[in-house]
């Protein structure tokens, strides 16, 4: 495995000196967000981690490698390619033996991260089970590399072009703790809230680091999600965010737009369809998820 794997010299120096890291990923440059903000939020969002006692560990596949920790020049590649793949855990292995470039999501953030030993990875929110999933089966396989993969994911809750009630069943049966941090409901992404309660909350950030220590000397496999809402002066108004999510995803079906393809589709449209109001509270978001799993990270590590 170790010749597939390259750390960064930030990150290998972190590793020496026994320093909490962050594991980020690069979907959310290659795909979440257009040129240039993608990469100015990537490089705010790795100074975020620093600045909380962390060191970021943005993951990639450049050049049959699983970069943990990007340069600057690879941040830079990630965000203007047009064509770097989206890489879940079905296409890992072909995109390292074909030497592709690939930008990872959560669930193959969450292998790669796990692979270096790191245990807690920010991310905006965490794919799901979609809306109609009855009948198309379409549900993310960051579902079922929570059940099976022991990283923490610190997110905005799940995105909420998904159907959040049948989202939540669905890690209950894999057994993923979601944790709602300052929060008893699960946060939709753009919303604080949503009308889903959650079973666990906590007020602390020691609290949470120490359940996680607990669950994994407990020999109980897995991840856990850290739901973490939108600060309250970025986030969107509950009716008129759900209406143009609504018209997404009427536009998604007529466009017949199914699959890995249809979280970028969805969060492009409904950034037009907002006048770019959702970009600019994705970015907050994100931010936001970064200092408080850095502050995680750092506690955990104690």
């Amino acid at each position: 495995m170790e010749k597939y794997i390259e750390l960064s010299q930030e990150v290998k120096q972190a590793k020496e000196e026994g320093k909490a890291i962050v594991a980020l990923e690069s979907t959310i440059i290659s795909h979440g967000m257009p040129y240039p903000q993608n990469v100015t939020m990537a490089r705010e969002v790795e100074q975020i981690v620093r600045d909380n006692g962390a060191v970021p560990a943005t993951i990639a596949i450049i050049d049959g490698k699983i970069k943990v920790g990007l340069s600057n020049d690879e941040l830079e590649l990630m965000g203007k390619s047009s064509d770097a793949a989206k890489v879940s855990r079905r296409d890992l292995p072909q995109i390292v033996a074909t030497k592709k470039l690939g930008a990872t999501t959560v669930a193959s953030t969450m292998i790669c991260a796990e692979m270096a030993g790191i245990n807690i990875f920010v991310t905006g929110g965490i794919g799901g089970v979609h809306k109609g999933a009855e009948t198309t089966m379409d549900i993310s396989a960051d579902l079922d590399e929570l059940a099976q993969t022991d990283v923490a994911v610190v997110c905005a809750g799940a995105k909420s072009i998904l159907d959040l009630g049948l989202t939540l069943e669905y890690l209950e049966t894999k057994g993923v703790p979601v944790i709602g941090y300052e929060t008893e409901v699960l946060p939709a992404f753009f919303t604080r809230g949503s009308e889903f309660k959650l079973n666990a909350s906590a007020d602390s950030i020691d609290e949470i680091a120490a359940t996680l220590k607990a669950k994994w000397e407990l020999n109980l496999h897995g991840g856990a999600v850290i739901a973490n809402p939108i600060p309250e002066e970025y986030a969107m108004d509950e009716s008129y965010i759900n209406g143009i999510i609504d018209q997404a995803v009427i536009e998604a079906k007529e466009n017949n737009v199914i699959g890995k393809d249809s979280t970028p589709f969805l969060l492009a449209k409904i950034k037009e369809l907002t006048d770019g109001k959702s970009l600019a509270a994705n970015i907050e978001l994100v931010k936001h998820n970064a200092k408080v799993g850095s502050q995680i990270a750092v506690s955990f590590n104690k």
